[in-house]
């Protein structure tokens, strides 16, 4: 990895620190020495990404990537135009919803709605979303390119609970199955006890650019809660895209792209 990119990768860790942290804690963190985490701590701070509190000297995630993201949302409205959507599925479904964008090579939530009920799925903002372990992450790749998806599946895939698919052909099932539905299934792939269901925000070309979820804990969604549900996410996905992008509508599909790719 280059210079840059463990100083971004450091960055990232930061960012997802619940609390402040030490130079010891963050070089732990991050596999690096502390002189090296040191340098790049000082030029991150020097820029505005992290800052240091005078009094303890931990470190916290700094204003430059609030100002940067800002820029870019004034620039390129995703959140404000998608929030509506998700607002309104969350109300019609009761159940907890989440929307993810994909970036820097990772699928990961950037808005959540949740649900009103005692008893409901807890997704924080910023979660990273397995491709094979969530359905966010299968609908996300089921509408990507051959390549794309060769790529993802060549990985080691981490099982993460005992019900965690980690077996590339039969995650290349669910995929099929997800184009064939418009949508995707995933029972307990990343949590014990909650099953979820999602679709892909989708470019004019067709590939995807994020996914809207609905996650529910097992004991109220059976198999036809969820294809209801799997509707909803389908609609609500494919009215974000048309927003997003005017009334243009996606070209091709993930199982066109397959047979010329």
């Amino acid at each position: 990895m280059s210079t840059v990119g463990k100083a971004l990768s450091l960055l990232d860790k930061v960012s997802r620190l619940d609390t402040e942290a030490g130079l010891t804690d963050i070089a732990r963190l991050c596999g690096l020495d502390k002189a090296t985490t040191r340098r790049f701590l000082v030029e991150l701070e020097k820029h505005g990404f992290v800052e240091q509190d005078p009094e303890t000297r931990k470190y916290r995630i700094g204003s430059a990537p609030v100002r940067l993201a800002r820029i870019r949302e004034a620039r390129y409205p995703f959140l404000r135009v998608a929030i509506p959507f998700i607002k309104a599925l969350a109300e019609a479904s009761t159940e907890t919803v989440h929307l993810s964008e994909f970036s820097g090579g990772r699928l990961s939530t950037i808005h959540v709605e949740d649900s009103r009920r005692a008893h409901r799925v807890n997704v924080e903002v910023g979660t990273l979303l397995p491709f094979h372990a969530t359905a966010s992450g299968l609908a996300y790749l089921a509408f990507c390119p051959p390549g794309e998806i060769d790529a993802a599946l060549s990985k080691p895939l981490e099982r993460i609970t005992e019900y965690t698919i980690v077996d590339p052909a039969v995650v290349r099932g669910l995929l099929d199955e997800t184009v064939a539905r418009g949508f995707s299934i995933s029972h307990q792939g990343i949590e014990a006890g909650v099953v979820s269901t999602a679709a892909p925000i989708r470019a004019p070309g067709g590939h995807p650019i994020g996914c809207v979820a609905i996650a529910a804990p097992m004991v109220r969604a059976d198999q036809s809660e969820l294809m209801k549900f799997g509707a909803q996410v389908a609609a609500t996905a494919k009215a974000i895209s048309e927003k997003y992008y005017g009334s243009e509508r996606p070209m091709g599909t993930s199982t066109q792209i397959r047979r010329t790719g």
